[in-house]
């Protein structure tokens, strides 16, 4: 029976990457959709004792928590309408968002409170400050797009931003500067800044529709950016000189930096060549290991944004969510958890990532060679 705090066996077993010999874990093993937190955060508690993961085990997406690797299995949450990729992990608690709310739930206790709630509203994915006091999601409320910040104790929240004419999505705090966000726009120009209280709101870079930049994130701690021109290249932006140069040309898809900013984390698709580790340096780029995902979406295969044709079948989910990342059956970028979405361990030594290669989306932690 699965309820909050319920206990399972632990479903791990291990083995090695065929092609790389790499120590890969296998954490779940269950016949439903089971996947890692967002590639922007770390599945794993700060000890690097636990990991968080989504699993629709119970029938609705929740969290649940296992000690690594192989103890049992606890369920966090029993809610419905969790947005499975919205988690983030600070200190002993899981943040995160469920339709208009933003939540926390202590790991130990179990105990849940609102932080916020937001009339009318459907929340994304969390990000927190380096300070541990703010925490921002993008918004879809009615036809327009919102940038909200709520305090990590619960003491206040606020629309900062609103969109006049784009989606936003992918909001995320400096891993330094504490009132520094960055957030994507949809459609073009993809790259802007703002400050948590709603100033300086800033276009980094213009484009248009052609050329697909996605999935940006900070580089470490340095001032600067990184983002897929895919499927050509994975660049580099300076937040000072807005300049933007190539680090590697190749595909790297969804990506994430080691805390230096020196290496970066991707997969790839089209051709799937891996989970590769690069050298920001010298744009050298290595295998992990091969995760053999699915690896969903049609818009995938070209190098622009999806038009309206493409979003033609999809379009009456897309009206009622947030973003692609909450539709039920996306597949014109997704499904989501068809994707690896690898992000590192606290310690940088393993990586956690989501392959359905078995049949069914189950989360992998692979130590890097």
């Amino acid at each position: 029976m699965y309820e909050k705090g319920s206990r399972h066996l632990s479903e791990c077993r291990e083995f090695y990457d065929k092609r790389t010999g790499a120590h890969i874990f296998q954490l779940t093993d269950h016949p439903s959709i089971n996947h890692n937190l967002y590639f922007l955060t770390s599945s794993f508690t700060p000890d690097q004792g636990q990991l968080i993961f989504t699993s629709y085990r119970s029938g609705e997406p929740n969290f649940f928590i296992l000690k690594f690797p192989n103890g049992e299995i606890v369920q966090l949450t029993d809610s419905d309408g969790i947005h499975g990729y919205s988690g983030i992990i600070f200190e002993s608690k899981l943040f995160y968002t469920q339709g208009n709310t933003i939540k926390a739930v202590d790991i130990d206790s179990l105990e849940e409170r609102v932080l916020a709630t937001f009339e009318g509203g459907s929340l994304g994915e969390c990000s927190i400050n380096s300070t541990g006091e703010l925490i921002v999601t993008a918004m879809k409320r009615g036809d327009k797009s919102h940038i909200t910040v709520t305090a990590t104790n619960g003491s206040g929240a606020q629309v900062i931003h609103t969109a006049p004419d784009q989606t936003i999505i992918h909001p995320q705090f400096h891993p330094k500067h504490p009132n520094l966000i960055a957030y994507s726009g949809d459609p073009a120009p993809r790259m802007w800044t703002i400050q948590s209280d709603g100033s300086n709101n800033q276009c980094l870079y213009m484009h248009d529709n052609n050329e697909f930049l996605v999935h940006e994130t900070f580089l470490g701690d340095l001032d600067e950016l990184i983002v897929s021109h895919w499927y050509h290249a994975l660049r580099r932006i300076s937040l000072e000189t807005l300049e933007m140069t190539a680090i590697s040309h190749f595909n790297a898809w969804h990506i994430c930096s080691n805390r230096a900013g020196t290496k970066v984390l991707c997969d790839t698709v089209h051709p799937d060549i891996g989970l590769r580790l690069v050298d920001v340096e010298t744009g050298n780029h290595v295998h992990i290991c091969y995760p053999q995902s699915s690896c969903g979406g049609s818009q995938w295969e070209k190098d622009r944004y999806a038009l309206a044709e493409d979003w033609a079948t999809a379009q009456k989910d897309r009206e009622r969510s947030l973003s692609w990342m909450e539709m039920k059956i996306d597949t014109v970028y997704g499904p989501q958890w068809s994707h690896p979405h690898p992000s590192f361990s606290p310690d940088e030594k393993m990586v956690v990532y989501t392959s359905d290669v078995s049949g069914h989306s189950q989360v992998y932690v692979v130590v890097i060679p």
